[in-house]
């Protein structure tokens, strides 16, 4: 256990933010956190309706159910990540979180990092009285056989990027068009649907920010760069 001071965390929610945006945006990011540029950082936000695709093998294409036209009737694009793990859906109502985290001197350990991020989407999904949990061999978390949130991530120089994918009021007839991470005889919650009511994403946000601060044992900072505006969130990093 670290005994230290804990590290600071910054918090930015994003808002509903183009895929290849927010992609670009944590490339650089992540290259600002490596130059020491910035103290470990957490992106909240939501994407369009977008699959994601993996970096092994042909990224999960062959689990695309649906042909183009079926993808462009339903607005869904299709789109590369560099990130690990198989094909999955993003869109409104999903709260997509990318940490930018230093994982140096202490947590260079790549599998733990994912237990990491399982652990805090278990430990939200508690505070909502559900009981979430993993399964022996799949990574994410589950409601018994029902996957509530994904995991993909990178890691370069030991600097985080990509992260999770947690189901808030997904509509999530959006699954229906891939095999959601190649894993076909599982299938797709929301904790809308756990808990037969809507969930405001604002204050999912504010509790998944809370337990990613416990669970890494960093402070939370409030950021002065959330909402998405493309020249304030590339802005030079200040000196």
């Amino acid at each position: 256990m670290n005994t230290g001071t804990p590290r600071k965390l910054e918090v930015r929610t994003l808002g509903l933010v183009p895929y290849d945006e927010a992609l670009a945006l944590q490339r650089a990011l992540v290259d600002e956190r490596q130059r020491g540029q910035l103290d470990d950082l957490l992106l909240l936000l939501e994407h369009p309706h977008v699959l994601t695709l993996g970096v092994r093998g042909d990224g999960g294409r062959r689990h695309i159910l649906a042909s183009p036209d079926q993808l462009a009737g339903r607005g869904v694009d299709v789109h590369e990540t560099g990130r690990g793990g198989d094909i999955t859906y993003h869109g409104p109502g999903q709260l997509v979180a990318y940490p930018i985290l230093d994982l140096r001197p202490d947590r260079q350990d790549v599998h733990r990092y994912v237990r990491d991020l399982e652990e805090v989407m278990i430990r939200l999904s508690a505070g909502y009285g559900l009981a979430a949990g993993r399964i022996a061999g799949l990574s994410g978390t589950w409601i018994g056989d029902r996957k509530i949130g994904a995991v993909g991530i990178r890691i370069s120089r030991w600097i985080t990027s990509h992260g999770i994918a947690f189901n808030v009021t997904t509509d999530l007839s959006y699954f229906d068009l891939i095999v959601p991470c190649g894993i076909a005889d599982k299938s797709v919650t929301s904790l809308a649907r756990e808990l037969g009511r809507e969930v405001a994403m604002w204050e999912v946000e504010d509790r998944f920010a809370e337990r990613l601060a416990e669970v890494f044992d960093r402070d939370l900072v409030e950021s002065p760069d959330s909402g998405w505006d493309v020249a304030q969130a590339f802005r030079p990093a200040a000196r």
